[in-house]
């Protein structure tokens, strides 16, 4: 197999962490001394992975770190994550791992994906409900439909929920594509695209650029493609609004953060 290579999505203004974001991006925002993107970089490097690739928009002229490259979604504020990856097509060959850019992770929870022999994994959080409750009044207002079948495949994902029973643990924006995934996923999109000229069939709310991630995975699984979830308890956080940034903080400065990401796994 060629070298696994990682692709970082961070072209997203981040309104919600204004003023923080008022000059940089998400992924160039400080938590813990460091850039999201720098803790990136170093679990990617830590676990093998040098092959970076990072798909920029909102103030791209922001990030120029070297070793890395660049793809620029010029329509993001227009556009959502699905086509912020697909800015990025000729990257998705070989092994290719998909990170969203406001996330940080342990380097337990990469070896874990990366371990996967499955064409499509998704990481999901089990142990949901305790960060949910850190950041949410109320964890199911934000909280998504996520169910898996006996063996972990994902049956159900991103869909407004009424009960918690429809929710088997959370999305946390990183994923991983192999051998007959790659050319799934970008059949699955063409053929998604073509089939949305007068209706978004992802999702008939918005346009087909305004898709979500989880609009993507769940069209797939509508036509039985398999998403094998990769299960994990805690080990990451992500950056979305003020208030995470200030709950992130006041746990570092406790000492009590290790509840819920362990900063030797940075």
């Amino acid at each position: 197999m060629d070298e696994m290579k990682a692709i970082i999505l961070a072209a997203g203004e981040g309104k919600r962490l204004r003023p923080l974001t008022d000059n940089v991006p998400k992924c160039m925002v400080k938590l813990f001394n460091k850039t999201i993107l720098d803790h990136q970089i170093s679990v990617f490097h830590k676990c093998g992975i040098n092959d970076l690739v990072i798909v920029t928009g909102y103030r791209s002229e922001s990030i120029n770190l070297p070793n890395l490259r660049y793809y620029k979604n010029s329509n993001y504020q227009k556009t959502n994550m699905v086509e912020t990856l697909f800015c990025a097509t000729k990257e998705l060959d070989s092994s290719v791992i998909v990170s969203y850019g406001d996330i940080i992770f342990e380097k337990r929870i990469l070896e874990k994906l990366i371990e996967s022999k499955y064409d499509c994994s998704v990481v999901i959080d089990k142990s949901w409900k305790k960060y949910w409750s850190l950041r949410f009044n109320e964890p199911l207002e934000d909280a998504e439909s996520l169910q898996m079948d006996e063996n972990n495949f994902i049956m159900n994902i991103g869909q407004k929920i009424s009960n918690i029973n429809e929710v088997h643990g959370q999305y946390i924006g990183l994923m991983k594509f192999q051998n007959n995934g790659l050319s799934i996923l970008k059949k699955f999109y063409k053929d998604a695209k073509d089939k949305s000229m007068n209706s978004n069939i992802l999702n008939p709310k918005i346009r087909f650029e305004q898709s979500y991630m989880t609009d993507l995975l769940q069209g797939m699984i509508k036509e039985k493609i398999k998403l094998k979830g990769i299960l994990i308890n805690n080990g990451w956080l992500e950056l979305d609004s003020i208030e995470d940034y200030q709950i992130y903080n006041k746990l570092y400065n406790d000492g009590t953060l290790s509840e819920f990401i362990s900063m030797n796994q940075l």
